[in-house]
């Protein structure tokens, strides 16, 4: 069985920028040999970001899935969202690594 590896990184503002780094970011987990977990990849395909009943709801089902990892990686400055990520994480005694992403 694969670690299954939580994707914590900023997505709202530059969403298609983002987007790209959480994709890199996962394949960069997967290389590894874990599972990359990131909702805000796949959530934005079926939610609409700039409703905020969908935003809610892809935060709430993103926190269920964290729920089931076994590792948070946070990449880049925490933003608000990312912050109640770490924080339910941390509440969950999940392992949180703070990765560097320097030329990513």
């Amino acid at each position: 069985m694969r670690k299954k590896v939580f994707i914590c990184s900023p997505f709202r503002g530059n969403m298609e920028g983002n987007a790209r780094r959480a994709a890199a970011y996962s394949r960069m987990a997967c290389e590894e040999g874990h599972l990359p977990i990131a909702p805000h990849l796949l959530f934005p395909q079926f939610l609409n970001e700039g409703i905020e009943e969908e935003r809610r709801l892809g935060i709430s089902m993103g926190m269920e899935l964290l729920a089931l990892c076994d590792e948070v990686w946070v990449f880049g400055e925490a933003t608000e969202g990312m912050a109640a990520e770490i924080a339910y994480a941390t509440e969950q005694g999940k392992k949180v690594i703070f990765k560097e992403t320097e030329g990513m």
